[in-house]
């Protein structure tokens, strides 16, 4: 499968995010050319700063796997990770991260650009304008 296909999943998470309110971001993990964990946004249900998509996936994979190495999994998540879940992705040592949009704003890149394992692929702008689109269309609302 293509990063677009799996982006197009981390997609529909975010989806699922903006029907319940919360900012519409998604983010799957994937191992061995499949699924093993599929997380959007819960920071406003779980009234929890730390519940973002990216860390709801990353505990649910951990969990499945029975460890908190992500070695051999990529992530595809909607817009670049935060300082908090670099960092967190960092200590699973993910093989791959994959991204929609750049956050220009609370981005990794921008505090932290280090955070991530020195093996750690990173690429940007999968899907970005979609992506981009539904953070937007949320925001635009919410003022």
């Amino acid at each position: 499968m293509s990063d677009e296909y799996y982006m197009k999943k981390a997609l529909q998470e975010a989806k699922e995010a903006l029907k319940i309110g919360e900012v519409p971001i998604g983010a799957v993990i994937v191992c061995n050319d499949s699924i093993i964990a599929k997380a959007h946004n819960m920071t406003q249900h779980l009234t929890d700063v730390t519940a973002h998509a990216e860390m709801q996936a990353i505990t649910a994979a951990s969990y499945l796997l029975g460890g908190k190495y992500l070695s051999e999994c990529t992530l595809y998540v909607t817009i670049e990770p935060c300082v908090m879940c670099a960092g967190a992705l960092g200590w699973t040592h993910i093989k791959r991260i994959v991204y929609g949009a750049k956050d220009s704003k609370k981005g990794y890149h921008i505090f932290a650009p280090k955070v991530l394992h020195p093996k750690t692929e990173c690429l940007g702008g999968i899907m970005e304008k979609e992506c981009s689109h539904i953070l937007t269309a949320f925001f635009k609302k919410k003022r």
